[in-house]
């Protein structure tokens, strides 16, 4: 296929493909790892106020070996992590219950749990990065009431003691992030497939530029040469021409910042053998309500030019950037309109130029001035201010 399609399957594809929060995964892990040391160097500095102090160590190397398993777990964005999520609550539960199998009711009572609050903290940030805010303060009131209820503390108002607030407080925080992490890169991804599909909107509108639209072009010059029958050939074929080329134009997506269209973009898609664009280097930012319509005024001011301005006659698309207004001006140089005529075709209930031309300005907040007579061509004035409609 296109090398344009591969990249539009390879950024639809990339929601299963990438971890939102996988950057806060590892970063946990890395936590965990240093709180282990911290865990161990309590345990050294503790162990003889303990009672059972090979139970201790057996506690320790379990609280080893756990640290390892689910960092490793954890960093894979392939595993269930909502499983070893749940297995951490239960592992830190149950190693905060076993201090009081290795100290006496005097030291646990007045301590940190076996396993230090700092250790017990990677439950807290493991279920705040999987489930948001609602799971991290969750998991630290959980804990924090596991930690007063084993060290006999219930009577007293868990505010009072740093470990509720800490653990409640890193619930919040890093749920928080990972919410926000997830928002981004939802946003980036919605972003590259947009840009992705821009992309492919505009090489088939080259396509059909290249192809069938010259097509239409030539059997519209060459049917009005020939006369006759084939004249009404060329009629048609001019008015799908047309049909055609607004279609593009309206399937185009262009580029936007901050919200605002590139009215450039969208008057691009209207060019073609016969029609000229002149635009600046720079974006022509625009409110989307605003840039869409002006681009509908261009496309019908060009399609009155197809039907009527006679064969041959080629159409110049000007735009301009004046400051607090938009200047666009259209003009051909075909055989022009007889003077009384856009009233005729009026009274005649023909409300093109009324309704798709000076009806859209107006509506913009603009003005439409036409210069125009017969043998003289067609030109379209039309200032639109820079706000929002």
């Amino acid at each position: 296929m296109h090398a344009t399609e591969n990249s539009t399957r390879a950024h639809c594809a990339s929601p299963s493909m990438t971890d939102a929060v996988g950057p806060l995964w590892r970063a946990s892990q890395a936590f965990r790892l240093i709180t282990l040391l911290y865990a161990i160097s309590y345990q050294l500095a503790s162990m003889s106020n303990y009672t059972e102090q090979r139970l201790s160590w057996f506690f320790v190397a379990l609280m080893a070996v756990w640290t390892g398993a689910s960092a490793i777990l954890l960093s894979r964005a392939t595993v269930e992590r909502w499983k070893v999520v749940l297995a951490d609550q239960l592992v830190v539960i149950g190693l905060m219950a076993s201090t009081r199998l290795v100290s006496d009711h005097e030291w646990y009572s007045t301590h940190q749990t076996l396993p230090t609050t700092l250790w017990a903290t990677n439950a807290v940030i493991s279920a705040a990065i999987l489930f948001g805010p609602k799971g991290g303060i969750a998991s630290g009131v959980l804990l924090s009431a596991v930690s007063a209820i084993v060290r006999d503390q219930v009577n007293l108002d868990l505010w009072t003691d740093a470990t509720a607030p800490v653990l409640v407080s890193v619930g919040l925080a890093l749920g928080l992030a990972s919410n926000t992490a997830r928002r981004a890169h939802a946003e980036l991804e919605r972003a590259a497939r947009l840009a992705a599909i821009t992309e492919e909107r505009e090489r088939l509108a080259r396509q059909v530029h290249d192809g069938v639209l010259q097509v239409l072009a030539l059997v519209r010059r060459r049917g009005g040469e020939i006369g006759g029958a084939a004249a009404e050939l060329a009629d048609l074929a001019g008015e799908q021409e047309v049909a055609l080329r607004m279609l593009i134009s309206e399937q185009a997506e262009p580029s936007r910042a901050g919200g605002d269209v590139d009215l450039r973009s969208l008057l691009r898609q209207q060019t073609s053998t016969t029609v000229s664009l002149s635009a600046p280097a720079d974006p022509v930012l625009l409110h989307p309500d605003t840039a869409y319509e002006l681009s509908a005024v261009v496309a019908t001011a060009l399609s009155n030019v197809a039907l009527h301005a006679g064969d041959g006659a080629r159409a110049y698309v000007l735009v301009e950037d004046v400051g607090e207004e938009i200047v666009v001006c259209v003009r051909d140089d075909g055989r022009g309109i007889p003077a009384g005529r856009l009233a005729e075709a009026e009274a005649e209930g023909r409300m093109g130029v009324a309704k798709s031309i000076l009806g859209r300005v107006d509506t913009l907040g603009g003005s439409a001035v036409l210069d125009t007579g017969e043998d003289m061509g067609t030109e379209w004035e039309i200032r639109v201010p820079k706000g929002k409609k």
